[in-house]
């Protein structure tokens, strides 16, 4: 698989003059239409961050095709998997590239990794109202005056705040979009239920062992980051929290209603250590898995 260390051998692969920085680059689609070459499978060294531009053709990231109805925005990360394939775009998009090294020294190095967006599967794009798009565009527009002016020492300080701005409406406006759907979320939430009692079946839990996140956003055909965004949301607890807490409802059942011993309630549970499910029964509910059983016993 072809790995891009450099924007400037990215671009070169794409048909686009290199950037004016090497460690960022932004494209504006003004054209009425523009074809981009084929690229098999490939992965970068750069975030994305990209308003709906793609009119035909196939683009893939994560896992899923990018369907150009679904959503207006999109991010990726570095090493995320990405194909081209037939690529048409429209006039009115934009493209902002950055290596991960652009921002070391801004505190957006380090915040960059609170925006869970950037982990979301192509199919969990963000919708934008013809509001947010346009302030959207406009933040684009502050970016594109500053690369191409003469740079000074306020120039990049000055584009990183505009990029900041832009992933913190972005933030906004997800949140937004998962109160707007709440009922498509109030569905996931009871599939995500249905599904983990499914797993503490003795056959599925001695099959698979303990439920994870990555598991159960498979089954529900999303992304792990974004399960535990849309579960924050709707519920006030992320998926793993979820977990947790049903792991810990049922060990209390088994803890009340069998002779079994400690580890063998951890096992049965899908647990391989034992010590572990003891720190975490006492994380949740306070006390040790001994301490909650010699409570019932008096």
């Amino acid at each position: 698989m072809k790995h891009f260390k450099s924007l400037t051998e990215l671009s070169k692969a794409l048909g686009s003059p290199p950037p004016e920085n090497p460690m960022l680059d932004i494209l504006s689609f003004d054209e009425p239409t523009r074809t981009v070459p084929n690229i098999q499978e490939f992965t970068t060294d750069f975030f994305y961050i990209s308003l709906k531009n793609i009119k035909s053709g196939h683009l893939l990231y994560g896992r899923t095709p990018y369907d150009h109805d679904n959503g207006s925005m999109y991010f990726l990360r570095p090493g995320q998997v990405i194909e081209f394939k037939n690529i048409e775009l429209r006039k009115g998009g934009f493209l902002i590239c950055f290596h991960g090294d652009y921002i070391k020294g801004h505190p957006l190095y380090s915040e960059i990794k609170k925006y869970g967006f950037f982990a979301y599967e192509v199919n969990e794009a963000l919708h934008l109202s013809p509001t947010e798009e346009k302030l959207m565009r406009s933040l684009y527009k502050k970016i594109e005056q500053e690369y191409n002016n003469n740079p000074d020492e306020f120039s990049k300080e000055i584009i990183l705040s505009h990029i900041e701005s832009i992933l913190k409406y972005a933030q906004r406006y997800y949140k937004r979009q998962f109160v707007d759907r709440r009922i498509l979320s109030g569905k996931t939430i009871s599939q995500f239920n249905d599904i983990l009692a499914r797993q503490f079946s003795k056959e599925l839990i001695k099959e698979r062992g303990l439920p994870t996140v990555e598991y159960l956003a498979d089954q529900l055909h999303l992304s792990p980051r974004y399960l535990s965004d849309l579960l924050k949301q709707e519920t006030g607890k992320t998926a793993l929290e979820h977990i947790h807490f049903f792991l810990i409802d049922e060990a209390k059942n088994l803890l009340r209603s069998t002779n079994t011993t400690i580890a063998e309630t951890a096992y049965s549970l899908g647990f391989e250590n034992p010590p572990y499910f003891s720190r975490l029964f006492k994380k949740e509910v306070g006390i040790t898995p001994k301490e909650f059983k010699n409570q019932l016993m008096n």
